[in-house]
């Protein structure tokens, strides 16, 4: 018996995406003139085919499957990723001057949204071959056995942090990564060596991207105020900028629409936000959407259904005796709360807005996809402690 309320979860939350697919994407409607339901099929027809692929992969075996699927997954999309930045634009179409987008004729994908579960999986695959045994390693003995990791991670980061110009997917890797090493055995010492490094790679990354540098001083315009009216206004004075362009003004509408909605929202299709004044509502935003529209309570709603999906992954890890599984769905576990964390301290203004998809909710077919593909390899393990899903079910 696979884990029911894991699939019920993902089952809600993406119920939600259809209803808000169509609710929030009537100013892109009307603005291109397209058909009242274009976005509410496509998003059926992404979530159709996520539930039939969680279905399909849950049934199988993972004895005979799961390794199999997982490393056929990140080979292929870490194959598609290195070719990206060489195929055609009319393969890959160009966005902002990177090839984020891979066109398949009557759709596109998004490369990178499969490459990060194939590349938990080849973390989760790895670690338990090359790391789980080796137990009280000095330091020195660690950077040793993880360096060749964070070789491969480097990469990871040229390909998206640079070729591609994402940095918020890359975050959500490193975070993983890190954490990851950590459930494999890695000291305290080390973990914060790489938080660190971390850090101090974030940055470079930011300076070396004028259009990042851009993004964090529009953002610093828009919540300044209010932090430095904490400190000695002598100092407020070399902080202090005025830009005012896109990225304040999409957070300030995310909080205005947020706030519009108050405590049970405006109801469902009243929201006035979507109308023009916050752009890509129904993807980056959607968050602020289904606040306006449902208010606080649907926010709750919709957080605690997602913090039931993370649970459900952690308590499915910890009954598992197979380390590759247990890691594998960490892994997963951590690409969703972090994405879900990224998206929202973005659209409320505590970081800048990184364009991550809120899992599950947002519209689009790769997010959806990808994730089923995760999400499906997990129920396909989790049939492994049956009796104990059974009793806890």
């Amino acid at each position: 018996m696979i884990d029911k309320p894991l699939f019920i979860g993902v089952i809600v939350l993406m119920t939600v995406s259809l209803i808000m697919s169509y609710s929030l994407s009537v100013y892109t409607i009307l603005y291109f003139s397209s058909n009242e339901f274009a976005f509410l099929m496509r998003q059926f027809v992404s979530v159709f085919s996520g539930i039939v692929l969680m279905v399909f992969l849950s049934k199988l075996d993972p004895d005979k499957w799961f390794n199999k699927i997982g490393l056929s997954v990140f080979l292929l999309f870490f194959l598609v990723m290195i070719a990206m930045p060489f195929l055609p634009a009319a393969i890959a179409s160009d966005t902002g001057g990177a090839k984020r987008w891979i066109s398949l004729g009557f759709f596109k994908i998004s490369p990178v949204e499969f490459f990060k579960v194939g590349f938990v999986f080849f973390l989760a695959w790895s670690f338990s071959r090359k790391l789980l045994h080796r137990k009280n390693m000095s330091f020195t003995e660690e950077i040793n056995a993880y360096l060749p990791y964070l070789f491969v991670f480097m990469i990871v980061v040229l390909l998206i942090a640079v070729l591609q110009k994402d940095l918020g997917q890359t975050m959500v890797l490193a975070v993983t990564l890190m954490i990851m090493f950590f459930f494999a055995g890695s000291s305290f010492k080390f973990f914060l060596s790489l938080v660190s490094t971390g850090i101090v790679g974030l940055l470079i990354l930011i300076k070396i991207a004028p259009h990042r540098i851009k993004r964090v001083v529009e953002w610093w315009a828009g919540v300044q105020d209010p932090i430095l009216s904490l400190i000695p206004f002598d100092w407020t004075q070399s902080l202090r900028v005025d830009a005012i362009a896109k990225e304040s003004y999409q957070i300030s509408n995310s909080l205005n629409a947020i706030n519009h909605g108050g405590l049970f929202g405006t109801g469902l299709g009243n929201g006035q936000f979507k109308l023009g004044y916050l752009s890509d509502v129904h993807t980056d935003f959607v968050l602020a959407g289904i606040t306006e529209e449902f208010g606080f309570v649907g926010l709750m709603f919709v957080l605690l259904t997602l913090l039931i999906i993370i649970f459900r992954l952690f308590k499915i890890a910890s009954r598992l005796n197979n380390p590759v599984y247990s890691l594998f769905t960490i892994g997963v576990a951590l690409l969703i709360g972090f994405a879900f964390v990224i998206n929202s301290f973005g659209i409320a203004g505590i970081t800048p807005i990184k364009g991550i998809a809120v899992p599950f909710l947002s519209y689009g077919g790769s997010q959806i996809l990808a994730l089923s593909l995760a999400i499906g390899m997990v129920l396909m393990v989790s049939k492994k402690n049956n009796l104990k899903t059974e009793h806890i079910n």
